[in-house]
């Protein structure tokens, strides 16, 4: 299916995707954070992760299923969607936090900073690994399905995941954390948050299979990124 036919299209489903994948991307990046924990696994011993790890994944999840689905830009249009609600949920916390408190509000007031009060640095961190790993997971997969010729969707799923989890990860951590951990500790949990969160989405590929059948068969779409301007500065379809 042509650019100019997509463009002029309306969907049944777009819409319901993209709020899906902006509220998984708000409260993954807004709730998980504030918890660091640990679990047992066997064989491995205690692995330490931030708790969004089991979540964010979920929004790469939306990321290829767009892309699969209805093409690059219009994941593209998504992705900056997402991005100016996290901009502004993060703008949102910072106001809230430092809000002053009323002679009630004492008690909770720790609770919502140790909640809330993330510092520039780890909202910039979030936000920047999110822009860049996004898109690099959707250009990988888009890339990677014209190569393919559609065939082997499980290549571009696991593809797609691999890069764009590596870039996220490894943003993450080094803008945010870098010289406030020994090195050694913040490169184990870089590793550990990346092959949790490539793993998850292996496990979730499945699901994601038919729920690409799904929207493909009722939308009446499959679209090729061929010609496909791919610059993410953009909100053309």
């Amino acid at each position: 299916m042509t650019s100019a036919t997509t463009q002029t299209r309306q969907y049944r489903y777009y819409d319901f995707v993209m709020a899906a994948y902006v509220c998984v991307l708000l409260c993954s990046n807004l709730i998980g954070p504030a918890k660091e924990t640990s679990i047992h696994v066997p064989l491995l011993g205690n692995v330490t992760f931030l708790a969004g790890v089991l979540f964010f994944p979920i929004s790469y999840i939306f990321g290829d299923i767009l892309t699969e689905v209805y093409g690059y830009g219009r994941d593209r249009r998504v992705v900056w969607a997402g991005f100016g609600a996290l901009a502004f949920a993060s703008f949102m916390a910072a106001v809230v936090v430092h809000l002053p408190v009323s002679a009630t509000g004492l008690a909770s007031q720790a609770a919502i900073e140790a909640v809330f009060g993330n510092t520039p640095r780890i909202v910039a961190a979030s936000i920047v690994a999110f822009l860049c790993g996004t898109f690099v997971n959707s250009y990988v997969l888009a890339k990677m399905k014209i190569w393919t010729r559609g065939r082997w969707l499980w290549t571009r799923l696991v593809g797609s995941t691999l890069c764009g989890e590596w870039v996220d990860s490894a943003l993450f951590y080094t803008i945010a954390f870098y010289g406030r951990m020994p090195w050694p500790h913040l490169q184990d949990l870089m590793i550990t948050q990346y092959l949790m969160k490539s793993g998850w989405e292996m496990i979730a590929a499945p699901g994601t299979y038919r729920v690409v059948a799904f929207l493909k068969r009722v939308e009446n779409e499959d679209y090729y990124d061929i010609g496909t301007n791919f610059t993410p500065f953009s909100l053309q379809a």
